[in-house]
């Protein structure tokens, strides 16, 4: 196959995912579902967490910056970050104690009844992001999964699943940022509106 072949064949795939959650009225329910959490944490003086692994990583940074820095309204900080961007308490929790417990162990000394967890994983899989779920739920954070069609494990500990319609994993972080963006648009909208 030509490289030209391969770059429709790309489009139509992303095309392809977007049109089914464009159809997809429960995974639209969901993403609704995500924003009013999210608005009523801001309003409340709560923060929003992200989490992911890899290019889930870049994508949970990029998000919590559209919250921070700012996404389309020039307005003050909606408090927001990404749990993995201290990397000498990731690599010495995960030398000392185990990957699996990095966002778990942020979360407990961090996250606060009426916070919000956002882990982003293709597979739903992620035991770091199970973990760190699991305490949420103890605490009385909203945890809200971003993931594959199928959802994975995620699909029973998140308090909101958005699964992008898809088992091909550039296809699943495409409509993650996608949705990303539209949560964050109208997160943004709703706070600041004139």
């Amino acid at each position: 196959m030509d490289s030209k072949e391969t770059i429709k064949k790309r489009l139509a795939q992303h095309q392809d995912t977007i049109q089914k959650i464009m159809a997809d009225e429960k995974l639209q329910d969901a993403v609704n579902e995500a924003v009013e959490t999210i608005i009523t944490c801001f309003k409340y003086g709560g923060k929003v967490y992200f989490c992911g692994n890899g290019g889930s990583a870049a994508d949970a940074q990029h998000l919590a910056a559209e919250f921070s820095g700012r996404f389309y309204i020039d307005r003050a900080v909606l408090p927001s970050e990404a749990l993995h961007c201290n990397t000498s308490y990731l690599t010495a929790v995960a030398n000392d104690y185990s990957y699996d417990i990095i966002y778990a162990r942020l979360m407990s000394g961090l996250g606060k009844p009426g916070d919000v967890l956002v882990g982003l994983s293709t597979s739903g899989n992620s035991a770091n992001i199970l973990n760190a779920f699991d305490v949420c739920k103890e605490k009385g954070i909203t945890t809200i999964a971003f993931t594959g069609e199928n959802g994975g494990k995620m699909r029973t500990s998140a308090s909101i699943l958005i699964n992008v319609p898809s088992i091909d994993t550039p296809r699943i972080q495409e409509g993650h940022i996608t949705i990303g963006h539209i949560i964050c648009e109208l997160v943004e909208a709703a706070i600041f509106a004139k």
